[in-house]
């Protein structure tokens, strides 16, 4: 049924479940699996307010060298769990990236055909506050999307 399947992750608790989901479904329908993470830009509220703290150019090497290592972590850990279930596995990661945009363009790059991924199913003003990727990715892919709670 599923030949690839996409999990996305940022390597929280509940992230971790939807992770468990897919390489358990994988490995049911003898599919395969990419795992993607993605990491933000550098915040530069010096740029966006015209005055403040501006970071330098050894400031944005050190923050993308550690936001590098932290998804390199991750994506070990899903790697681990795959070979582990049996699932053949790989791994995108996707620097100075929104979530939503790395998983979409992954799942298109990869030739994926499900998306899974978790979502804490916030509502209202916490949604608006918070924003969620979750529903970025599920108004704008045209692949299935499971959504792990």
């Amino acid at each position: 049924m599923y030949k690839n399947i996409l999990i996305a992750t940022d390597g929280s608790e509940l992230a971790g479940r939807g992770v468990r989901h897919g390489i358990a479904l994988a490995r049911a329908v003898g599919g395969k699996i990419t795992a993607v993470v993605a990491t933000d830009p550098m915040p530069m509220p010096g740029l966006a307010l015209g005055a403040g703290w501006v970071p330098s150019a050894e400031e944005l090497v050190s923050y993308r060298d550690s936001q590098a290592r932290f998804a390199g972590e991750i994506l070990s850990g899903v790697e681990a769990e795959a070979k582990d279930a049996g699932v053949a596995v790989e791994t995108v990661y996707a620097a100075d990236s929104r979530a939503s945009d790395a998983i979409l363009q992954t799942a298109a790059a990869k030739d994926c055909d499900l998306i899974v991924m978790a979502s804490h199913g916030r509502r209202g003003v916490q949604r608006v506050l918070l924003g969620s990727q979750t529903s970025e990715v599920l108004a704008h892919s045209s692949l299935p999307v499971l959504v792990v709670r």
